[in-house]
Formats: C-alpha cells, structure tokens, sequence
C-alpha cells in the first residue's frame, strides 16, 4: 500500500495548486500518462494506424469536413486508465461506500486521510457546504489542530488524487464535446451502413457513462473537502483555485445517473436510433432454437448439408461476433436515455436483455446493481412521462398511445427484476449447452474440414465471442445476492457451481483457437486472394457513371486511388509460401477509415447517402459495403492473433479467479468433466498479466504472482485427482477385487467349512467365512462395480495423455511442465503407498501379502507410463532403491540428493519389528527353529502372527524381493548386533 502511494506522489512532485491548474486544460499532452507506451517495431504498424475496434486512428491528414476519430480511440483509452486509478484507489482504501458514508479501518489506516474519523465524515456528509460554515472546532478541537500541524503532509498524500479528480472533470467536458459533435455530424450509425464509426462512438458513449458511474465508488466529497481544509490551512485561509468548479462537478454527478442524463439528453434520440437497430441481432442471439436449427453457428447449410460452405447467414455471423458489445449498449443506453424506452420495440429490446442479466459491469469486477438502478432512477421518469400524458388526454390524440406504451415499460421495469432472478441462469445455462454442442461440432468439422475454416473464419469469431460472454456472465453472477425491490432482503442468484459446460466452454475455445493457430496460413492466404478480387470491383465502382457524375473533390478521389493501389499492390499467395508472406495492410486501413470519417460526415458535400446510391444501382454490392469488407479481411492478414484476442480472450477472468479455482474443484473430476479440459482451465492464467495497467505500475507483480498461485493451485488439485485415481485402482475395490487369492490359513479354514457341509447343501460357504472366494467378480451383482472400474482406468489413461501432450504453461517467468509434476506425483504416491502398507492395525503386513500390493501398485503406473512419454520405471527403481538402502544418499552416485537426507525408512520399519517381536522376545513366546519346516515355530502369536507366517522361507524370500541386497544386508547387521548381546548374557 505504502509504495503505491509513495508511486503516485513522487511520479508528480509538481502537484501544487497552481501547477494542477496549469495542467487542467492543456492539450493532448495532459492525457499522456493514460495511453500505453508505445509498442515495439513490429507491433506499431497495426496498433497505432487501425480504427474503432481496439486501434487508435491518426487522422493529422483527414480534411477539416471529416470528423476527428483520433480523439474518439484516444479518449476511450483514457477512460480505461482513469478506471484503473479510481480501481487502485479503492482497493488501497479498503473498498469504502461513500454513498452510506460506512468507512472500515482499513480506510483510516491506509495513509490517503487524516485519520479524523469525525472530521473527514462531517465534511464529507455536509457537503457542498463550505468548511468555514460548519464550525469545526466544536466538532474535534484535537484533530483540528492535528491537521493544523500536519497540513503539509497530508496535502501531499491527497494531492495525486485530487488530480484524479480534476482529469474526471477534464475528461467529461472532452468526451461529452466530442460525443455531442459525433451525434450532430454523424450522418448514419446504423450498424450494417457504418459499422466502423458505429463501433468507436458508442465505446467511448459506454465509456464516458462507466467512468462517471464508477466516480461514486470513491469518496470525491470527502477527498475534496478535506484538501480544500489542508490547503487554506497552509495558505492563509484561502480556497484552492479549482475549489468551486470541482464542487459544481460533484455536486452535479451526485449521483452520477442524475448528471448524465442532463448531459446526454441532446444524443438521446440518437442512442434510441442505434439501440432500435442493433435489435434484430440481440433477438436472434436470445433464440437458441433459431441459431440451432438455421445453422448461425454451422459451417453447413442445415438444409442443404452438400453446401459445406454456409452462406446462409454471411452477415449476420459477423454481426453476431458483436452482440457481446449490443447487450452493454443497451443496458448503458435506456438507463442514461430512459426517454428511449417509450417505444414499443424499444420495451421488447430492454425486456430481453434485462431479463438475463442482474448486475452491470463498470470495470473489472465492480458492478452495480442493474434492476435497483433501473427502478431507481429509469422508473421515475417513466412515471413523469406516463403522468403528462394522461394529462395531455384530451388535447392530443398521440397522448393515447404514449401513455399505453409508458404504462407498459412501467409494468416491464417494476416485473423483470423477478422474472431475472427466476430465469436468467436458465436461460443461459440452455445458451452454454447450445454453444458447448456448436463449438464441438465446428472442431469436427473444420479438422476433417481445415480448408473450409477461413471462408468460415467470421462465424468463428461469433462462436468465440459467444463463448467468452457466456463463461464471463457465469463469473460475474457467481455469489452475487440482488435484492428485491419491494422488500429489502437480499436473494441470492441460484448459480450452480459444479456446472460442466463451463469445461466444455473454455476447451472449446481453447481448441478452437489452437486450430486457427495452425491453419493461419491458409487463413491468410484466403483473406489475400479476397482483397485481391477485391480490388477489380472497387476499380469497377468507382467508374461507373454513378461515381462519374458525382464530381468528388481531389482529396477524396486521392484517397479511393490510393485504396485500389493498396489492394492492387497485396502480393499473390502462390503454393506454400504464404506463410512467408510480409504483408502490412494498416495504411490501407488508414486510408479507409479516413474516407470513412469524410463521408459519413454532414458537413461533406460528398456523404455516405451519394456513395450508396451511386454504387448500388449495379446490382452488386455498394462502395462502402465492399470497403467495410475489406477492411475485416484485411485485419485476416496482419492481425489475426489480435482479432482472436478480442473475441477469445479470458483475461477479465483473473478478477474471479477464487471462483474459477472453486468452479474447476468441483467439475473437475466430477461424473461429467473430462480430464482434457484441464488444460483449458490452466491455460487461462497465461492472459492473467495482460490485464495489468500501465497507469498502475505495482499490478503487473500483484496480477503475475496470483496467476502463479493459481496455476499451482490447480495443478495441486489436478496431481490430487490422479493420486486418487490411482489409489482408486490400488484399493480392494479395484483391481484388489479381481486378484483375490486365499492365505494358506484362509484356504484351510474354507476346506474345513467345506467339509462340514453336506453335498446337497446348496449353501454357500461364502457368507460363513466371512471373505470373497475368487472369481466372485464375475458375479452380474458386480458388474456395476467393473463397469467404474473401467471408467475410471480410462480417466487415468485419459488424463496422463492429456498431461504429457500439454505445452508448457508460461505465466511471466514461471514455467509450468505438467508431465515433470505428473512424474513427481506417481513417484511420490508410490513412495507413500509403500510406508502406508508396511503395517495393518500397528502390526507388520506379511512379506508376501505387502509383495504383492507393491507389484499391483506399479503394474497401475506401468498402465499409466504408456501414456506418457518418460521413463517412470526408473523411478520406480530409485523410489524402491531410497526405501531399501538405510544409510546416507551420498553413498548411492545415482542420486543428486543432499547429503545429509537419509532413506530406508522402510526396511527400517520391517526389520525393527523382526527384532522387536521374534529376537527380543526369543524366549518368551517360546520362538525354535524347525529344521524339518526350515522356519521358526513360536508356541504363542508374536504380534499378531505365528512366528512361522512370517519366517518361513516363501516369507523371506519376498522379503528379498521386495528389499534387495540392501535390505537383507540391513536385517542381517540388526540380527548379529541383538545375537552378540544375547551372548553377553
């Protein structure tokens, strides 16, 4: 805590009052802190020349007509940085609540405040009222001079903070300029005309509401109040320069949802605009029946099974890949522009989003409580409406009709917070089962399929992203308790943790991506060939007399030449050498995006409206239509691994990473999980570190040890479910129970039960004796017991395979090698397996009967050892080899051990009881030996035997056996060492 804090102040010593205000409003420059460092050669072409999905846009050479999308990209990068400051201080403060104004101690003592309880709460509850008012001094005469002493001090704590403050007040009067000038100028934001410009203007809308939204996370009132205190207190009773600008800011965003709908009410119609045509893909991907049976997510036609190649639905499986982001928008979208709702598709829309979800993310794992801030502050404003017009009745006819739809979002608003509880984890749950049988069925098909896989490669994307919302919304709900709105007890969402398809999920995904991996150069290849052909049409477009007649200006027509030299200049893939191919497609992009913000500008005499018209009348498909196609495949070619990591990366995972490891415990090595997938749930950790702010320098240590701790974690559970595996099989229950042999006492027990019964007795013999005679498992009442015997000897083979051909798992400077601690575990198992069967009930385990568990023990690792690619018999031999040899391991050159670490606790263990029960008690229990049986007789049980059980020459032998040279050697020193002191007597 105290080096973060230490970070924050020294990283801007010059946080006086008056240098803050001198940065308040400075250029691009004041922003610089929040953009990442700038990236390596190779990876600057894209990340700094691309557009609304994840690039940032230089547009220096763009007219004055177009719109200015840099700062749009730029400013979205911002809010994620100002999100990651107000995160950090949070956790640093404990996770307060400043609205209920309830502080832990944590609070007090992490160094930001004074540690004046009673102060920092009065200033915090009365403001805006200004400290001079409130009559501190009665308050806490003894903190207020405290303060008094200090005030230096804790003004230098809360200064970077206060600075945090004055970029939120920055960056809403720059994000809400620019998003009020988008609106204005924007021609068309419908998704299938302007995707590209669609996309950035509504991630820095969803931007700019999460980052207010989360402002009410941190304590600003008291942060402010108690500054403004420090500082008059050091500077003569005189208020901080942006003092009162910065009350007006609170105190217009308190709380958040009130100041943005004021600010927000001008782009109102146009979020509504958006919102209504996002629609149609948001209904189609709640319907499970429709994907499945029209094929959305197959890479066939459903009716037409020959067509390999799906063009059913080309567009809608590029639009399905985003319904991820058009849910966000419109939870975002009503709840700031709640006037939007009264439309009757508008209620349709909000009803089947806010149906399946309780909670709205802000940012990483903080969230609000979606229906309470629906009923809270959408609610009242639907009733405000509905009351004017039944007011407004007999004035109008439309009043009619307003007040029918306001009365039925009114209903919707105050039943869905019930019907979500009820059914939102149903109806995902049926969403997960649908992707889980997609997925595996894509898998099938594009590896029997590979050349199949790039034509298809968009409705990839969609399944990933369906699976990445559908595995990030079970995390989010995981734990989380709403409470209703009429009644003030909390319910928690019923989300069942031992849920399998989440296994399925993140190994599908996981596959699915290692198969896009492999076959990228086709991929690549395919994407080349398109913008090639590509190209000829562009040409084609832009000379028919549509185009002709349109007369652009020189900038725009430089700029569709230099679109068709872009693609005409993209190298032919010819055989093999695709992979070889160096191909830098973001100057075309560049380019595109640049037409893009000119024409769909209204202050262009050239729109978006005349290229459409011009181009369309063909026949085939427009201009912008054929660029905008472009531009996807050109991401195909030099950023496919980034297009993967938007629609399949689990990184946001790390923020639930407790839960992932509770989740993964519990399906696992349950009825339904299957061992293949542990390497989908271990593979996640590898993007825990991306989620690292650069703003936040101590994150990067902080997020990289927990990843190592987590993979630990499930690889110690993971080492754990083979170990029971294998004992599962060592046990009587197991292969114990297809090897049962009689003892010789054993056997003549049965003859002389046997011989008792008469021959026409058809009692068996069994049930008297107590213990199974062998063969009995071939009995029908035991083939359930054989059927999960074989279940689970394929888990085992399952397992190891999937262990030994997993790739090292890299998490910073950590490297995981699952088959190094498989190898540990078997050897370690074993090791403790021979010391546990040693003894039974304190007593020593007879030479022959402990002979035989340890060879049925290691027949179990030689069925493993075949599925793993390492030597595991030597170990075998070392472990028997540790345990046999009482001596230190540096007498033994095949071990590179300690030398102070001694072994044979084993042999140890046998040969002490030999001494203690047969030598020293020789005379006793009347032990002799019997040279016609060659063994010792003993006329009482020594232990729990007769001295001839466990010394007669089968006993000895297996004694050897088992122990070696080593071992024989060690009972022999023990026997002449007991025998000269018998002599001594």
């Amino acid at each position: 805590m105290a080096k973060s804090r230490q970070h924050f102040s020294s990283q801007d010593s010059s946080l006086s009052p008056t240098s803050v205000r001198s940065k308040e409003w400075e250029g691009p420059s004041r922003w610089t802190e929040y953009f990442c460092p700038e990236p390596s050669p190779m990876t600057s072409r894209s990340s700094r020349t691309a557009g609304p999905d994840g690039q940032i846009v230089q547009s220096a050479g763009v007219s004055h007509k177009g719109l200015n999308m840099q700062w749009v990209v730029q400013l979205t990068e911002v809010a994620e940085g100002l999100m990651a400051k107000m995160y950090r201080l949070n956790q640093i403060l404990g996770y307060p609540d400043p609205v209920g104004h309830t502080f832990t101690e944590a609070f007090w003592k992490a160094g930001v405040f004074p540690n004046h309880p009673r102060l920092c709460l009065l200033l915090s509850k009365k403001f805006p009222e200004h400290y001079s008012k409130l009559q501190l001094e009665r308050v806490d005469k003894v903190a207020l001079d405290a303060l008094h002493d200090n005030a230096e001090l804790h003004l230098q704590s809360l200064e970077p903070w206060v600075q945090l403050l004055l970029d939120l007040m920055a960056f809403r009067e720059k994000a809400l300029r620019l998003i009020l000038d988008l609106s204005s100028t924007v021609i068309t934001l419908l998704p299938h005309q302007n995707s590209l410009i669609l996309h950035a203007f509504m991630d820095l809308f969803c931007s700019f509401v999460r980052v207010n939204l989360f402002s009410e996370k941190i304590p600003r009132k008291m942060m402010l109040q108690m500054y403004n205190l420090l500082h008059a207190i050091s500077r003569n009773d005189r208020d901080c320069d942006f003092y009162h600008r910065l009350v007006q800011f609170i105190d217009g965003y308190d709380p958040p949802l009130k100041g943005l709908k004021e600010d927000l009410n001008f782009v109102s119609p146009r979020i509504g605009e958006v919102l209504e045509a996002v629609g149609p893909i948001i209904f189609l991907s709640t319907d499970t029946r429709k994907l499945r049976n029209e094929g959305f997510l197959s890479p066939y036609h459903p009716r037409y099974p020959d067509i390999l190649t799906n063009s059913a639905h080309p567009m809608r499986a590029q639009d399905l890949a985003n319904v991820t982001s058009y849910r966000e928008w419109v939870l975002f979208g009503y709840l700031v522009c709640p006037d939007e709702l009264l439309c009757v598709t508008s209620i349709d829309i909000a009803l089947v989003v806010l149906k399946e979800n309780l909670v709205l993310t802000l940012f990483r794992d903080e969230y609000i409580f979606l229906h309470e801030e629906y009923q809270l502050f959408v609610l009242p404003r639907i009733i405000e409406s509905k009351k004017m017009a039944k007011s407004g009745r007999t004035k109008q006819k439309e009043a009619d009709l307003e007040y029918s739809v306001a009365k039925q979002v009114e209903k919707m608003i105050s039943e869905v917070h019930e019907q979500a509880l009820l059914s939102c984890d149903a109806i995902h749950r049926e969403r997960r089962i649908l992707l889980k049988q997609e997925i595996g069925r894509m898998l099938l098909f594009f590896t029997d399929q590979p050349s199949l896989l790039a034509p298809n490669i968009q409705m990839v994307f969609s399944a990933l992203a369906f699976a990445q919302c559908e595995v990030l919304w079970y995390f989010q709900h995981v734990g989380i308790a709403s409470s209703k709105s009429k009644a003030v007890r909390m319910v928690s969402v019923e989300i069942d943790p031992s849920d399998p398809t989440i296994g399925f999920l993140l190994d599908g995904m996981d596959h699915l991506c290692c198969l896009v991996r492999k076959y990228i150069a086709a991929i690549r290849g395919y994407a080349l060939s398109y913008l090639s052909s590509c190209a000829g049409r562009i040409r084609f477009l832009l000379n028919t007399p549509g185009m002709v007649a349109l007369d652009l200006d020189a900038s725009l027509k430089s700029l569709f030449q230099q679109i068709v030299q872009h693609l005409e200049n993209i190298p032919k893939p010819q055989g093999e050498n695709v992979s070889a191919i160096t191909c830098d497609l973001s100057e075309f992009r560049k380019d595109w995006l640049s037409i893009l913000m000119i024409v769909t500008s209204s202050r262009s005499s050239i729109n978006i409206r005349h290229l459409e018209k011009a181009t369309v009348s063909t026949g085939k498909e427009g201009l912008l239509s054929e660029g905008n196609a472009a531009y996807n495949w050109s991401r195909c070619v030099d950023e496919l691994e980034s297009q993967l990591s938007k629609h399949a990366s689990l990184k946001k995972l790390y923020f639930y990473h407790q839960h992932l490891t509770a989740v993964f415990r519990n399906t696992m090595f349950g009825p339904e999980g299957r061992p293949q997938h542990c390497c989908a749930w271990l593979g996640v950790a590898s993007s825990f570190p991306e989620c690292a702010s650069p703003i936040v320098p101590e994150e990067v240590t902080k997020i990289g040890r927990d990843a190592v701790l987590y993979v630990e974690s499930l690889i110690e559970s993971i080492m754990g479910g083979l170990e029971g595996l294998i004992n599962i099989l060592d046990s009587e229950g197991g292969f114990g129970a297809l090897e049962n042999q009689l003892l010789p006492e054993q056997a003549a027990s049965y003859m002389n039960s046997a011989s008792r019964i008469s021959i026409t007795s058809t009692k068996s013999p069994k049930g008297a004796m107590g213990f199974p005679l062998p063969g009995h498992e071939s009995r029908p009442e035991n083939n359930a017991s054989i059927k999960m015997l074989e279940a689970a000897v394929q888990r085992l083979t399952n397992l190891c395979s999937v262990l030994n051909d997993m790739e090292p798992i890299c998490v910073l400077n950590h490297v995981f090698v699952l088959r190094e601690y498989m190898r540990e575990c078997i050897l370690g198992n074993l090791r403790r397996r021979l010391l546990a069967v040693l003894k039974t009930d304190n007593d020593l385990q007879r030479p022959t009967v402990l002979e035989s568990l340890i060879r049925r023990h290691i027949s179990i690792i030689h069925l493993a050892e075949q599925h793993i690619s390492m030597d595991l018999t030597q170990g075998i031999r070392e472990v028997l080899l540790s345990e046999a040899f009482s001596g230190p391991v540096s007498s033994l050159h095949l071990f590179e051990k300690t030398e102070e670490q001694h072994t044979g606790s084993a042999t140890e263990a046998v040969c002490n009881w030999y001494i203690e029960n047969m030598i020293k008690d020789i005379s006793g229990a009347g032990i002799l030996f019997a040279p016609i049986h060659k063994c010792f007789k003993s006329t009482r049980p020594v232990g729990g035997y007769f001295a001839d059980s466990v010394t007669d020459l089968r006993e000895l032998k297996a004694f050897a056996r088992i122990f070696g040279g080593y071992g024989v050697d060690r009972l022999d020193r023990l026997l002449k060492e007991h025998c000269c002191t018998f002599k001594l007597y």
